[in-house]
C-alpha cells in the first residue's frame, strides 16, 4: 500500500499487574503489534500513572497482594479508573476468572473480560476494539467542545446591515432546516466558514457534530484514509484502526472547505458517498452507511473546472443542491464597521482591554481601505489593533494595513459610486474632518459634500449622526 502515509500517534495502553514476568509479556506481545505500554506493579502506581498521562485504554489485573482470588482490588481500582478517566476504556484481567466476576466488572463499567492465561489472538482483538473506540470517543469529545465553543461564541460575525447581505441570510435561514447541501462560493476571506457554521446551528442536526476539513490541505495518497477511514494494517505504518470524516459526521453535518482541490482521482469515491450514503475504510471489504448533511465552499469557478475536465459534473450537481453567493467586502460597505467593532470588542476583551474603541480617523480609514482580503482581513487588523493602541481609542495611526492602495491601484478596481465614496472618505481624512476644506479639496460646495455624504452613509467628524 502507500509508503509515503504519515506516521500516526502511536496507542499507549496502561497494564496493571503485580507480576513483572506478566507485565513483561504483555509488554513484548503490545510492542509487536504497534502499541505503547506502561506497566504498574499496583492499583497505587495506575491512579498515579493515569493522574501523569493520558493513555489509550487500561488492561488491569483483578487480584493484586490483599488477595488473590476475590477479585476485590481489580474491582476497586477498576471504580478508581473510571473516575478519574471516564472516557478511558478499562479492560479486566484475571486468573480466576468467571461469570459472577465478570458481571460484576462489566456493571462497574469494565468495557471488557479477559481470563488468564490469555489467548493472544483473543486479547488484541479486545484492545483493539477499545484502542478503536477510545480514539473514536476522543475525536467526538474533541467535537463536541468545538461546536460548543462555536455554539457559545458570539455571532455577531454574520452582520448583515448592507442589503447584499440581507439578502444571503434571508437565503440561508430558509434552507438551513432542510438536508439539502449547499454549496458556498466567495472570495477567499468573506466568511464562508461562517455561513456553514450558521446553517448547521440552525438545522435540526445542531445538537450533532459539525466536522470541517479543508480539502486542500489533505495529500490525494491519503484522501481515502482522512475522509473514510482505515483499517489496521490497510497500509504501511496503519498500526490501529481510523475513523474517517464521514464517519465522525454521521448525524450531524461535514463541511467541506476548499472543494474544488479535491483530486480528479478521488471525486467518484466522494460522489458514491454522495450518492449512496455508503463508503468502506480503506482495507476494509465491509459497506457502512452514514447520514450526513454536505456543505461545501470554494472560491474556484467550478463550472469552468467542469468545462476544462477537472472536476465532474455530476459531482458539482450533488453539491450544489442550493448555492450561496457571498458578496466581497468592498462591496457591503455598510457592513465594514459594524464588523470592526465586533472583532475589536472580541480582541479588546481576549487581551484585557475592554474599554476600547474606535475614533472617528479609523473609522474614515477602514471605510477607505479597499479590503484585498476581506472580512478575515478586518478581523486581524482589528487583532492588531488592540494590541497596538496605546489609550483607550483606536486611531488610525494603530491600524496596520497592508500596503497602502495608490488612488489608481484602488479607482480601476471601483464602480463609479464606490470611487466617489472613497474619494470623499479621503478627502475628509486628509482635512482632519472640516467638511469646508474637504469640500474645497474636491472642488465643490460644501452643500454638495453633505449630499454625497449622505448618499454613501457618511458620518460627521463628531460621528454622532449621518449627515442626511
Amino acid at each position: 500500500m502507500t509508503q509515503g502515509m504519515a506516521r500516526e500517534s502511536i496507542p499507549t495502553v496502561l497494564v496493571a499487574d503485580d507480576q513483572a514476568d506478566v507485565r513483561e509479556a504483555l509488554r513484548l506481545l503490545l510492542k509487536s503489534e504497534g502499541v505503547a505500554c506502561v506497566g504498574a506493579a499496583s492499583p497505587a502506581q495506575a491512579l498515579e500513572a493515569v493522574g501523569r498521562r493520558d493513555f489509550t485504554c487500561a488492561l488491569i489485573d483483578g487480584n493484586y497482594s490483599r488477595d488473590t482470588t476475590s477479585g476485590e482490588e481489580g474491582l476497586d481500582l477498576l471504580e478508581s479508573l473510571r473516575r478519574q478517566a471516564p472516557d478511558m476504556p478499562v479492560v479486566m484481567m484475571t486468573a480466576w476468572g468467571n461469570v459472577p466476576l465478570a458481571v460484576q466488572a462489566m456493571r462497574r463499567g469494565a468495557a471488557d473480560f479477559i481470563e488468564k492465561p490469555w489467548d493472544n489472538a483473543r486479547l488484541m482483538s479486545v484492545l483493539r476494539a477499545q484502542i478503536a473506540l477510545s480514539d473514536s470517543t476522543r475525536r467526538q469529545r474533541r467535537l463536541e467542545a468545538e461546536n460548543a465553543l462555536l455554539r457559545d461564541s458570539s455571532s455577531s460575525e454574520l452582520i448583515a446591515e448592507s442589503a447584499a447581505m440581507r439578502r444571503v441570510v434571508a437565503m440561508v435561514e430558509r434552507i438551513a432546516p432542510s438536508d439539502a447541501n449547499v454549496l458556498v462560493l466567495g472570495e477567499n476571506g468573506t466568511g464562508k466558514g461562517v455561513i456553514a457554521q450558521y446553517l448547521h446551528q440552525r438545522s435540526a442536526r445542531a445538537a450533532q457534530a459539525l466536522v470541517k476539513v479543508n480539502m486542500g490541505g489533505i495529500a490525494e495518497s491519503v484522501f481515502e484514509s482522512e475522509m473514510f477511514g482505515h483499517v489496521r494494517g490497510a497500509y504501511t505504518d496503519a498500526k490501529s484502526e481510523r475513523i474517517g470524516r464521514f464517519e465522525l459526521a454521521d448525524g450531524g453535518t461535514l463541511f467541506l472547505d476548499e472543494v474544488g482541490n479535491v483530486p480528479a482521482s478521488q471525486q467518484p469515491k466522494l460522489l458514491r458517498v454522495l450518492e449512496d450514503g455508503e463508503f468502506e475504510r480503506l482495507g476494509s471489504s465491509h459497506t457502512q452507511h452514514v447520514n450526513v448533511r454536505l456543505v461545501s465552499a470554494t472560491n474556484a469557478d467550478l463550472q469552468g473546472e467542469v468545462a476544462a475536465g477537472r472536476f465532474r459534473r455530476d459531482l458539482l450537481y450533488r453539491l450544489n443542491t442550493f448555492e450561496v453567493s457571498l458578496p466581497p467586502l468592498r462591496e457591503r460597505t455598510e457592513d465594514i464597521l459594524p464588523l470592526a467593532r465586533s472583532f475589536l470588542a472580541h480582541s479588546a476583551q481576549r487581551y484585557g482591554r475592554a474599554s476600547l474603541r474606535l475614533a472617528a480617523s479609523a473609522e474614515r480609514a477602514l471605510q477607505g481601505w479597499h479590503w484585498p482580503g476581506n472580512v478575515r482581513e478586518l478581523q486581524h487588523l482589528m487583532e492588531r489593533a488592540a494590541l497596538l493602541a496605546e489609550h483607550d481609542q483606536v486611531t488610525a495611526a494603530a491600524l496596520s494595513f497592508g500596503a497602502a492602495p495608490e488612488a489608481a491601484q484602488t479607482l480601476d478596481q471601483m464602480t463609479l459610486d464606490q470611487a466617489e465614496a472613497w474619494l470623499v472618505k479621503r478627502a475628509l481624512d486628509r482635512c482632519d474632518g472640516n467638511l469646508q476644506h474637504a469640500a474645497d479639496a474636491l472642488g465643490i460646495t460644501r452643500q454638495s459634500l453633505y449630499r454625497r455624504m449622505a448618499k454613501h452613509a457618511l458620518r460627521d467628524v463628531s460621528g454622532d449622526a449621518q449627515v442626511g
